[in-house]
């Protein structure tokens, strides 16, 4: 089934005339000639870019979040196809209403309308793997509801099982493959994609997200549990503008530079302060609030794919960009081999060298004059030189890096990120290497050590007898150890001794016989 799928992909690029950003057709050669030959019966008369948003809608889920990511890199791809390719983040074409309440009544197990009082039949926003309705609950609230796509998991599941297939193929047959560890990324994918197919998992990530952001600096959709199932997910509704409608943002009187000073604030928050992100922060899931007290504020929506870190992880990262901020590279280069992102024995001037070579070109510029694809594919051939382990669990958080570009590029493309991130990472070290990280431990820990106070004097004399038994014991087992030498050498001279007169009686008898 894998290869039947495989075919059918190359199958839906061959249709869609996709070898044509591959293939320079016009240019002359018996290759070209030859391929116009062979596939002179396709016609598809649609624009490039056109033709590029509709087969990945035909081949998949997987492939319109390939899509939805390629949309954010405008500095990759030709104007005509970035602005194509944004369809795929919130107009994915929807599937029939006849569907959605047929989910909606056996998910609840009662009429539609015994759940909602009213139902808008046109979804909203419909995307890869499922479209979202407004309605409003019997007990007045307005609501946001979202339906899983019929049939979407054994799509996906197929998919992901043509990907395990294709990184067992790459990891046995490529050297480069086995240090890019495919196999511990289709995981990781795997494990974030399961999470969209179950939207109690996504209400419960949503749900966490508002805990963290309960000082409103982010906005998230409150979840109503009772309506909510695996295949349902029913929430707040939320009033905003897409944040790629930026005419209407500054109609309304929105500062786009400190929109954009604010995002990267409110993700180096959600990184670094709680090790848990929004990992899908593309423009269709990003809205921005224009009227009101909260006016200006970024609003959250589809939480179906969150990153975490752990302590550690964060702790490198941060020490990581505030080098690179400092421009001190050789703690770049330490940073990597002691988080073992490298080998142990990597020579550190050689990385430092390596790494400064890639920065500083891009040191202190503007979002429009970089182009983080090419610094990322300098950041390949460099792991490739100095053999980078690959991190898993850091494939979502590239990603979202990806997105927050794109983001930023939409906003304010004169913005500089350096200058944005610098004082929040060095606040965020401080916080925790410093006097502030001793006050929060002291803090946490004070429950703990007040709880257990009275136990402690108990406590202490247990440990002090203990130690005191195993010095006992050590003791005895000193002297067993010393007894069993003594006799294991009066063992020895005894052998020497038993081997030495077996040797003289021999040499008795010899020399008895001799004579």
């Amino acid at each position: 089934m894998h290869w039947i799928r495989f075919f059918h992909i190359i199958g839906m690029l061959i249709w869609y005339r996709l070898d044509i950003f591959f293939v320079r057709h016009n240019q002359p050669g018996l290759g070209s000639r030859l391929l116009n030959g062979l596939l002179f019966w396709r016609h598809a008369p649609e624009k490039r870019a056109v033709r590029l948003r509709l087969a990945l809608e035909k081949l998949g889920p997987i492939f319109v979040k390939f899509g939805q990511m390629l949309s954010t890199r405008r500095d990759l791809l030709p104007p005509d196809v970035a602005d194509e390719l944004t369809k795929l983040q919130d107009q994915v074409p929807p599937f029939a209403y006849a569907e959605v309440e047929r989910i909606i009544e056996q998910a609840f197990d009662a009429p539609l309308t015994t759940v909602y009082a009213e139902f808008n039949a046109v979804p909203v926003a419909s995307a890869s793997v499922a479209q979202v309705h407004f309605a409003k609950l019997h007990s007045g609230e307005q609501v946001a509801v979202k339906v899983l796509r019929p049939n979407i998991a054994a799509i996906i599941h197929r998919d992901i099982a043509l990907l395990r297939t294709l990184a067992w193929w790459v990891k046995k047959l490529s050297r480069e493959g086995r240090r890019l560890k495919p196999d511990e990324m289709v995981d990781e994918f795997a494990r974030h994609t399961e999470h969209e197919l179950d939207l109690t998992l996504e209400a419960a990530q949503c749900a966490q997200l508002g805990r963290n952001f309960s000082d409103r600096r982010l906005l998230v959709p409150t979840v109503y549990w009772d309506y909510s199932r695996k295949q349902v997910m029913t929430m707040q509704r939320m009033f905003g503008t897409p944040v790629r409608e930026t005419a209407t943002l500054q109609a309304y009187g929105i500062n786009l530079t400190q929109l954009a000073h604010e995002g990267v604030e409110v993700f180096f928050t959600q990184v670094f302060r709680d090790g848990f992100f929004h990992a899908d922060m593309h423009p269709g899931n990003i809205q921005v609030v224009t009227e009101g007290p909260d006016k200006g504020k970024f609003i959250a929506l589809d939480f179906g794919i969150m990153g975490s870190l752990t302590p550690t992880d964060q702790y490198y990262l941060a020490r990581n960009f505030l080098a690179f901020f400092n421009r001190d590279y050789r703690d770049v280069a330490v940073a990597h081999i002691e988080s073992g992102w490298v080998p142990a024995d990597t020579n550190v001037e050689a990385l430092e060298t390596a790494v400064r070579a890639i920065c500083e070109p891009i040191f202190e510029k503007p979002l429009k004059e970089i182009s983080f694809g090419r610094t990322l594919l300098s950041l390949f051939q460099m792991s490739r030189r100095f053999g980078v382990n690959i991190q898993p669990q850091l494939i979502m958080l590239q990603k979202t890096l990806l997105n927050i570009e794109g983001l930023g590029r939409e906003l304010d493309p004169n913005i500089d990120l350096w200058q944005s991130a610098k004082p929040f990472l060095k606040r965020w070290m401080s916080e925790q290497i410093g006097w502030r990280s001793l006050l929060k431990s002291a803090k946490r820990e004070l429950p703990y050590v007040l709880a257990h106070a009275a136990e402690m004097p108990r406590l202490l004399e247990q440990y002090l007898r203990n130690q005191s038994e195993l010095a006992k014991q050590q003791t005895h087992i000193d002297t067993l150890l010393n007894s069993q030498h003594k006799q294991a050498t009066w063992q020895k001279w005894a052998t020497m001794a038993i081997l030495v007169l077996v040797l003289l009686q021999f040499a008795s008898l010899f020399l008895l016989f001799t004579h």
